[in-house]
């Protein structure tokens, strides 16, 4: 099964001094061994991609807990263009549905208490 058909995955980044960062996130595919998700250009993982691209993806549950036995996935990542939002913001709608709604009414509510934002980037990540 490909990385692209989980419904979470844990992506590990990495901060300025090595350390490993891991959160679940949604994942889509987006062909020619490409996946992409949503997030806010200003996250700590944004930041911490712009800093060390380097990344890894395994499949896990929406708490970031591993599926037992899973393949760790090495990828480089980037942020996309404004396009490629548009398109991974599509694809997201399309595969989470209603889940998507949800996030976006808590995340307009964190906002309102300065806590996060609205997703307005994509991730783009192309798996080795």
């Amino acid at each position: 099964m490909s990385i692209a058909n989980e419904e979470y995955v844990s992506l590990v980044t990495y901060k300025a001094d090595g350390t490993p960062k891991a959160l679940p996130v949604w994942i889509v595919d987006l062909g020619d061994n490409t996946v992409g998700f949503t997030t806010h250009g200003d996250s700590w993982k944004a930041k911490r991609v712009r800093n060390n691209p380097a990344v890894t993806l395994q499949p896990c549950d929406q708490r970031g807990n591993i599926t037992e036995g899973s393949a760790i996935v090495e990828g480089t990542a980037r942020m996309g263009t404004a396009e490629e939002f548009a398109t991974v913001s599509s694809l997201v709608k399309a595969k989470y549905g209603k889940w998507v709604t949800m996030v976006k009414i808590m995340n307009s509510v964190r906002s309102a208490f300065g806590k996060g934002g609205q997703s307005d980037s994509a991730m783009i990540i192309e798996l080795a």
